[in-house]
This record gives C-alpha cells, structure tokens and sequence, in this order.
C-alpha cells in the first residue's frame, strides 16, 4: 500500500513542480512559489519507501491526490489569477491558499498516523503551519550587505570560513575590540559563494547587543521565516521550548545562526540556543573573549598598509591632495590603532580639509600614538571625530540626538526631520535636515539608507528612508550628551529597565530640567510607575518603550513648550495608550507620530489640539478612529496640515472623518495594502497640494470627487496594483504638476479625454507600457516630460 501511495504522488508531485518554471516566466512570486515546490518536495519525502513507510487509510491517499492533482491546475493558472499583496511583493491568492493547503495536507496525513512497519514504530510531527499572518517586517533576521568598501579582511574571511565549516566546530567566538569589523567580517561571509551554496536561506542574525530580550528574539525568528508558534509565545521558557522546533523544519539545508554583539553578562544567551540537531552551527560575534568557547577565532587590527588604504579612501586623498605631508598622514593612521571605525571617522572629518588643519589635529592629539584597549579608552579618541567649525556645529547637534533612540534601532528619517524642524528651524520639507544626515554619513558617524527617487521624490518625499548607527557612536553620542549636569543638559536620555529609576529623579527636592530634548526609553518589564519632574523646557519627547499597555507620564501635562512628540512602540504587539488625554492642554504641540499603536480609543474624547500641524502613524491600529469622535475634525485639529498613514494593515477605508479637516494640505497614505476605498468626502478637502496613495495594492479607483482639488500639484499612486483607469474628469486639477503611475500594472486602458487640460502638467512617472500611452497628447502638454521609471524591487532598506 505504501509503495503504491509513493508511486501515486510522485507522478502527481511532479507534474505540479514541472509547472513551476512557467509561472515564474508569468509572475513575480518566485519566493511563494519556491515554497510551495518545497513543500510539494517534502510531502514526496513522506513517502519514500527508504524513510518513511506511512500505511495511510485509503480516503486520506484519496484526498492527498486530489488535494495536490488541484494544486497542479492552479499553478499553472497563476498568471491569470488575482493577486494579493504582502510587504509590495505580488503573489496569486489561490497560491496562497495552495501553500496553506498543502502545509494541512502534510498535517493531517502525518501527525494523525503513527504507524508500525517492520516492527519500527514512526511518528511524524510537522505542528508549524505556514499561515497569514499580520504583516511584520520579515526583515528582523536578515543579514545586511557589507560595506562598498573593505580591506584587510580577506584573510580574516578565509581563515573564519574555514574553522566554521569544519565538521567538529558547532560554536565558534569570532571576538575582537570595539570597531575593529567584527560585523562586517560576518557580513562578508554570509557574502561567500561557498556559505551561501551550503546554508541557503538558512542564515540567521540576531543583533543581541546589551539587553536582549529571548522571547523577541525567537518571535522575531519566526515571523522572519514566515512561520507560527504552535501556541502563543508568552515567556523565555515558552520561546527556547518552541524554537528548536522552527529550525528542525526549515532544513534541508544546514543552519547558521549569528548571535551578533553579545555583551559581557549576556554570555548566558548563547546556551539557551544550543539544540541538538544535525548541521547546525552558531557563530557568535563579541567584544569579550569568553573562555566557555572551544573554538574561538580573534580579529586582529589591520596592518599599517591596510590601515592606510582604508583612511585615504574615507579622506578621499587622491594625487590632487599631495599636498598634506605624508609624515602628518602616517602620524594620523598610526594614532588610530588599525582600528576600521577609527580610520573612517577621522579620515571622514579630516576630508577635504587644509593642511594647516591636519598639523593642528596632530598637534592637540599628542604625538599621534594612541592605543584601544577598552571601550573605556577607545571614546576619548572617537571623540576627536566630533571637531566641527562653528558653521557646522549643528551637525554635531543632530549627531548627539541619535543617542535618542535604542540601540541598533532603524531610526525613521521622517522622524528626525520632525525634531530638527522644531528644535533647529529647519525646513518642514526635510531637505537640510537630509543634507545633515548626508554630512553624518560623510563622516562616518552614522549611515543614511535612501530608497532610490524618481525625479519628483528627491526633494520632498523621505517616508521610506532610514538612519542607522554603530553602537559605538551612539555610545559615544551619549557620553557628550552626559557631559553637564542633569539640569543643565540640553538633551537628556533615559534608559530605564524595570522599576530602576535614576536616584535624581526620585529626589523629593528635584530641580527644573532645561532640557530641549528628552528621550525616555523603558524596557518589557518597566511598570510604568512614573516620578513627577519638572521639564517646562522640553519641545521634543521621545517616548521609546515595549510594553503592551503603556501610560503618558503625568508631567507631559505641564511641559507647555512641547512641539514633537514621539510615542515609538519597540515591543511585538500593538499597544494601548492611557493619559492621552494630557496633550489636549499643550498650547504648541505640532507634531505627533505614533508607531505601533491602537489609536481607535484615543479619538473617543479627542480635544481640540490647536497647534497641531501634523499626524503620522506608522503601523498602528486604526480601528473606528476618525468616526466615532466627540466633536467634528475641523475643530478639533483646526490647523493640520499634514496626515501620514504608514503600513496600517487594518486600514480597508479611509475613515470620512477625515474629509472634514479641510485645511489638510498633504494626505501620504502608503503601504496600506488592504486599503480598497477612499470616500467621496476627499473632494472636501479643496487645500490640498499633495495626495500620495503608494503601494495601496488593493485600492480599485481614484473617486471622481478628487476632481474639486484644483491645489493638488502632486498625485502618487505608484505601486497601486489594482487601479485600471484614471478618473474621467483628472483635466480639472488645473494646477497638476507631477502625476506618478510607477507600478499601476493594470492600468491599460486609454487615458481620460480631459488629460488634455492638464495644462500644467510637468512630470509623468510611469513604465513603458504606460508612457506608450502617454504619446499622443505629449504634443499638446508641452511642459510634460515623461519619465520611465526603472524596474527596481529593492528592499534593502528594510534590513537597516
């Protein structure tokens, strides 16, 4: 019966894999695709007569066969199927559903026998489903791509490979100081032909860094492979007891878990992941040698020539700069210890520099011999990284206020250019705040990751773009922002774990805080127990926490100079809010984002805030909000301008509450992708100037009522999968500039006749297909320029 049942779904099987390669031609869904050959192949697996011998009932073969006869038809289909949208790639429903099906198939032929053959009794367990979930960035255990350049690590590359891969090492130490390339070595490796042939997509990175969090790590582990806990993962005890089944069934291939940045004190963690199956390999990165590893392999500085490769390059030193002494040079490289974050930071401040500045450096750096044998001695000479002119001394201002955020964190640029509007009047727009980011960058002080910009995005649209630092330079942010006292410190951060309050805090005599900046951070196990303080200077808050529950500190209701406030959820689930209730009495709060949060409840007794100029939500829950509001919108947010909506998931229809606030200028709604309907009310909102509704894959149509926005100058609808037609009247948005259709696949049909009083119309972003379409009024529009957009599925910037 086995043999026969083996037969039978080996013919089927193959038929339903042999029709992959013709989808992938049609379709874009190659990883969905891959794995649902891959769970076709594990089925197969099941029943090979030299594994597994499964005598299964005669309905369940029946219904294994049909099951997967079915799935043959609709693979080969696929092309022609409707699509669904998850993280802006397209796959088919009925693929979806496919892999679904066949994951239950597996399921139920399996756990549901346990046979006896040849007197060997066989159990098979397969309990993860593969299920869709709630979106979540799958980007949390990948691995970043290295730096454009690198040097001196070749060897080192080789000579790590090598011990990793040996059959008897499955834990390996890579240690070295702090900045010496630890995780650029890791990254270069996952980089290698030979690791990559032989992990596959089975390389996993946890960044763990100074107070990792077990539980989050696994959760993150799993939603990375795109996998569900059997149960709910509510402890330490339930996460380590549910992982190692994940990784027994993401094989074939061998697995590698980086555990990256494990701190003196956290070496415990490492144990906790040590599981007992076959090709499985940890690599953990450290600044600490710890003596429990067997095999540890030590990063040693660069050499003198690879030290001066890397900082001329960070310099910029070409044959136009002979013109500093090479002596000064020598000095300078000498005095940085071969040390690669070291070389790129001071060669990073020196560049472009005069060489009466060079000689000046050396002289106030002694004679230029410096040594790192702690991190304790390695800030002072970082410090030397942060010497800017007076007409630069902003830029180690914006430099200190990444300190504001956790460690490792992708810091949303949108969310710096908020601070910096307020806290150093530059524009609302974020240009200068972006050019400082790129002077940072520059100088190798941080690292801004920018998505790629069509012509209309360059100077006004940052949504998507992200800063990420070192830990050592925010380390080293932190060490200047604590130079003064507390109360007189001009931006002050808190890191609080648990009910570990600051004794300063906790003093009954507490004096006044003049602070312009304060950043909050708690941790999973903060009670949410607030002190009173007294902070009437702050203009920007910076609330970091991960709890499910979290309360707005008492004293926000006296800090009237507040203008931004940041409520930034780092946990696993959307939190719910208490004391918002606070803000209605804050005369100059303009800007507020919340991230991660349900914000259903906080517009049930919305108050009028107004100075309020801008909303920004980014993965919230949004529920009833807007709808079931005390007081209409137009009162109670009378100045709003701005509205952005970011990856709210449960977002299907604008609320119509909305379309009161009529003196909304910009509404970005982007990554909403079950977002189908926009209401008629929109063509209330006559001040607008920019509506960007991005990669919305599920909305159908633009309304016909966007006709009475005679201020709209930019319309963003790239990546809007399922839009077929522009709306017939789109000629009487008379002051039209900048109209992007990138990525409107469906949208094929003739372009409205009134496109031809689009008069002012300057730019089209389209594809090929699309800008054919253009063609015959380019004659009429005659300021148009049509811009073809290049094919770019790039999701790097979610690794950051």
């Amino acid at each position: 019966m086995a043999g026969a049942m083996k037969i039978v779904v080996e013919e089927i099987c193959a038929e339903v894999i042999a029709a992959l390669p013709d989808t992938f031609k049609k379709g874009e869904n190659k990883a969905l695709l891959k794995r649902l050959g891959s769970g076709l192949n594990r089925l197969l697996l099941l029943f090979n007569d030299d594994t597994k011998r499964l005598d299964l009932p005669k309905k369940n073969t029946k219904r294994s066969k049909e099951d997967v006869k079915k799935r043959e038809k609709q693979v080969r289909k696929c092309s022609k199927s409707r699509w669904c949208c998850c993280f802006g790639v397209c796959c088919p429903i009925e693929l979806c559903e496919s892999d679904e099906d066949i994951a239950r198939s597996c399921e139920d032929d399996t756990e549901a026998n346990s046979t006896r053959n040849h007197g060997t009794e066989i159990s098979v367990n397969l309990n993860i489903n593969i299920q869709e979930q709630e979106y979540r960035p799958r980007a949390f255990c990948a691995v970043r791509r290295p730096p454009d350049f690198t040097v001196g690590f070749d060897k080192p590359m080789m000579e790590l490979k090598t011990l990793l891969l040996k059959e008897e090492v499955h834990q390996l130490l890579l240690t070295a100081p702090a900045g010496c390339g630890k995780t650029t070595l890791v990254q270069m490796l996952c980089q290698d032909k030979q690791i990559k042939g032989m992990f596959a997509n089975n390389i996993l990175f946890v960044n763990v860094s100074k107070t990792p969090n077990v539980k989050v790590i696994v959760q993150n582990l799993f939603s990375y492979k795109g996998y569900q806990p059997k149960y709910q993962i509510q402890s330490e005890e339930d996460a380590i007891c549910q992982l190692p089944q994940m990784l027994s069934h993401i094989g074939p291939n061998p697995i590698l878990l980086i555990l990256d940045d494990v701190w003196l004190g956290s070496e415990l963690l490492f144990e906790k992941f040590k599981f007992n199956i076959p090709n499985y390999k940890i690599l953990v990165t450290s600044r600490t040698a710890f003596p429990r590893f067997k095999h540890t392999y030590n990063l040693k500085q660069l050499n003198d020539v690879d030290a001066m490769t890397l900082f001329c390059h960070s310099a910029f030193l070409q044959d136009e700069s002979s013109y500093i002494p090479e002596e000064d040079i020598k000095k300078i490289v000498r005095g940085c210890g071969g040390f690669p974050l070291v070389l790129k930071m001071i060669g990073g401040s020196l560049c472009g520099q005069h060489a009466v500045v060079w000689h000046s450096r050396l002289l106030k750096w002694s004679d230029g011999h410096f040594f790192f044998n702690s991190d304790t001695e390695l800030l002072p000479h970082l410090q030397k990284s942060l010497e800017f002119p007076d007409d630069k001394i902003i830029i180690k201002e914006c430099f200190m206020d990444l300190g504001s955020f956790y460690a490792e964190q992708r810091i949303p640029a949108a969310i710096l250019i908020d601070m910096w509007a307020e806290l150093y009047e530059l524009d609302e727009d974020g240009i200068h705040a972006i050019a400082n980011l790129q002077e940072l960058t520059i100088r190798n002080l941080a690292n801004l990751e920018m998505t790629r910009k069509d012509a209309s995005e360059v100077k006004s649209y940052y949504n998507e773009d992200f800063v990420t630092q070192h830990n050592i330079l925010r380390e080293l942010a932190l060490h200047q922002s604590s130079q003064e006292p507390i109360g007189q410190r001009k931006r002050l951060i808190m890191n609080i774990s648990g009910t570990n309050l600051p004794k300063w805090w906790m003093e009954q005599k507490q004096q006044p805080i003049n602070a312009r900046l304060l950043s909050i951070s708690t941790d999973e196990s903060f009670l949410g127990s607030w002190c009173n303080i007294q902070a009437p200077k702050v203009e920007v808050l910076v609330l970091n926490f991960q709890t499910k529950n979290y309360t707005l500190p008492e004293f926000v209701e006296k800090a009237n100079e507040l203008k931004v406030l940041i409520v930034s959820n780092r946990g696993f689930f959307h939190a719910e809010i208490k004391n918002f209730q606070l803000l209605w009495s804050l005369p100059n709060l303009k800007r507020i984002r919340l991230e991660k949060i349900s914000i259903s409840s906080l517009c049930k007794t919305l108050a009028p805030l107004k100075s309020l100029r801008k909303i920004s939500l980014f993965m919230c829950n949004i529920g009833t909000a807007f709808e079931n509001c005390t007081i209409q919108g137009s009162y109670a947010l009378p100045n709003l301008k701005e509205i952005n909506i970011d990856y709210c998931n449960d977002l299907v229809e604008l609320p119509v509450g909305l379309c009161d606030i009529v003196h909304l200028k910009k509404l970005c709604i982007t990554n909403c992708h079950k977002l189908s309907i926009l209401p008629k009310g929109i063509g209330k909102l006559v001040n607008l100037e920019v509506l960007r509704i991005r990669s919305c894959t599920d909305l159908l149509e633009l309304p016909e009522s966007i006709r009475s926005l005679h201020k709209l100058s930019v319309l963003d609808i790239s990546d809007c999968l399922s839009i077929s037609k522009l709306p017939k009247y789109i000629g009487e948005l008379c002051n039209l500039k900048v109209l992007n259709m990138k990525g409107c696949l469906r949208l094929c049909n003739p372009l409205p006749e009134s496109t031809i009083d689009l008069k002012q119309l300057m730019i089209v972003v389209c594809d090929e297909e699309r800008a054919k379409l253009w063609e015959p009024i380019k004659d009429i529009l005659t300021k148009l320029n049509i811009e073809v957009a290049k094919k770019d599925i790039n999701l790097n910037w979610l690794l950051k």
